[in-house]
């Protein structure tokens, strides 16, 4: 059972916790709470290799069995400018998810003077995200991973990842009125100012 559509939800979790679920089970039931409702689902994940791509083609196809009135856009990179570009007073968005858009910005493909110019750009794309999130017409639910509750990873950049996600995750908690930590695909609400 969900408890009801907030204005702005961050749902955190680890890998399999239900998060993805309960993001949709909400969708679901803003749809059916009137004929006017919308629900667009912004994908962040992008389809590096075989597997990834099985991954991908195998969640939309259960999204679209779970929620079929949801419309799913790809975006991995531009979160703020699509959250503007589908926020609507009748339309519920949910972005699936967070630590993949930071992986999109932190670890992106192509060359070092690449991933030199995302790194300098991530800090505008997150205030830009932020505002966002504030201005968004409609509710909006935001899924991301909590990777920080084991062991510290070995690796700099893997140790900065997890620094840099704590961050985010930090950042959108105090932007949204509701904060939910899955696990065993139960909820627990750790902020509720809806």
């Amino acid at each position: 059972m969900t408890k009801g559509v907030a204005r702005s939800e961050f749902i955190l979790g680890g890998q399999k916790s239900g998060k993805s679920r309960r993001a949709e089970l909400l969708a679901r039931d803003w749809l059916a709470q009137s004929p006017e409702h919308q629900a667009v689902f912004i994908a962040t994940a992008q389809p590096w290799d075989d597997e990834m791509r099985e991954r991908i083609a195998r969640h939309q196809q259960d999204r679209a069995a779970r929620v079929p009135g949801m419309r799913t856009v790809e975006e991995p990179v531009q979160l703020a400018q699509a959250l503007t570009r589908h926020s609507q007073s009748q339309t519920l968005i949910v972005v699936d998810c967070l630590t993949l858009w930071l992986t999109n910005w932190v670890m992106p493909a192509g060359d070092l003077e690449q991933k030199e110019a995302s790194a300098h750009d991530l800090h505008a794309q997150i205030a830009m995200f932020l505002i966002a999130i504030k201005e968004t017409a409609g509710p909006l639910v935001l899924v991301g991973n909590e990777i920080g509750l084991g062991v510290i990873p070995l690796g700099r950049e893997v140790r900065s990842f997890v620094d840099a996600l704590g961050r985010l995750n930090q950042d959108v908690a105090q932007a949204c009125g509701r904060v939910t930590l899955m696990a065993a695909g139960l909820p627990l609400t750790l902020k509720d100012d809806s």
